[in-house]
């Protein structure tokens, strides 16, 4: 459903707002599997910005069509995320990039590698861009490869949380110090008080994906919805470590099986086949928990139902002010 451009709602105006175009302080996460149209456009409807992602779609025609439809759903703006990470066979990322640009999107999350290419192509035909990372090293040089906004992942976030193991409540002020451009923190975030919390250590906004996937909009199945809502902040696996290649992913038969190996030697040979990516796409669609590894942060702990993005949305907002208005009376 299209915004309502007759309401009227409340700004919670940062930097980060300013340069994207949302009302609200917070981004959807560029999700594998889970970043569609039908999702992105509730993020957006709701005020905060929505995003696709590129490599969900199986080829860059594809990603186009969604782009479309995505448009057809809002008329607010929207992200589409490109990451760059190594694989067996390389996806044709400079098309996917093309797609991008000739669809009109006027905002790209990158992740992943360094994303240099990808950054002037976008920069070059005004697209504003958002780039995550896991370091403050990376932050500073994303900043001088001219991105708009750092995204930065805390060591409790979900997928790739870097090899540091770094927690927001360090990684957010650490990297603020360090970069002029605004600063979106990224992991373990799920409600107003999250959003507060960033603001304080002085980010201008937060990425949340986990949160997202729980709403009434995300497509993947019940099961794995009503699984989140019941996991706490330790049902949660850390593999791939021993190849430092380190991945946050929702604790299963799968992921236990995966770190046993790893204690016994296991190669990325090896592992391959229980880490497959349709492994974890097929979690998602059919709701067996247990096919393969799929991706969740400890922000689990703080998700207790499945209401639509924009009760979600609002409940944070009112929440996040009520909470500042609660915290400016103790300094009176």
């Amino acid at each position: 459903m299209r915004a309502d451009p007759t309401r009227t709602p409340p700004v919670f105006s940062t930097r980060f707002t300013e340069t994207v175009g949302c009302r609200y302080p917070v981004m959807q996460g560029g999700m594998q599997w889970v970043g569609r149209a039908q999702l992105a456009a509730a993020v957006s409807n709701a005020g905060a910005l929505g995003c696709l992602t590129a490599l969900t779609q199986p080829t860059p025609e594809d990603l186009r069509r969604e782009i479309a439809r995505c448009r057809d759903l809002t008329d607010q703006p929207f992200a589409v995320n490109l990451t760059i990470l190594p694989a067996l066979k390389t996806p044709p990322y400079a098309e996917y990039r093309q797609a991008i640009i000739e669809s009109g999107v006027k905002v790209v999350e990158t992740a992943g590698n360094n994303p240099g290419e990808h950054v002037r192509a976008f920069k070059a035909a005004g697209i504003k861009v958002v780039h995550k990372c896991t370091s403050v090293r990376h932050a500073v040089k994303a900043e001088e490869l001219g991105v708009d906004v750092v995204s930065i992942d805390g060591f409790e976030c979900a997928g790739h949380p870097g090899e540091n193991d770094t927690p927001g409540l360090i990684l957010i002020p650490a990297t603020v110090r360090k970069v002029t451009i605004p600063v979106i923190a990224s992991g373990g975030f799920a409600d107003g008080a999250g959003l507060v919390a960033a603001l304080a250590l002085g980010a201008e906004g937060i990425n949340m994906g986990t949160r997202f996937m729980c709403t009434a909009e995300s497509h993947i199945h019940e099961r794995v919805k009503q699984q989140i809502v019941a996991n706490d902040e330790m049902q949660t696996n850390l593999i791939l470590r021993t190849l430092r290649n380190t991945v946050r992913v929702a604790k299963n038969k799968v992921s236990d099986d995966i770190i046993a190996r790893e204690r016994e030697g296991a190669t990325i040979q090896d592992l391959a086949p229980l880490v497959s990516g349709q492994r974890g796409k097929m979690v998602y669609e059919t709701g067996d928990l247990d096919h393969g590894t799929w991706a969740a942060s400890q922000v689990q702990a703080l998700i207790d139902d499945v209401p639509t993005c924009e009760e979600l949305l609002s409940r944070m907002i009112a929440d996040a002010r009520r909470i500042t208005q609660r915290l400016s009376g103790l300094g009176s």
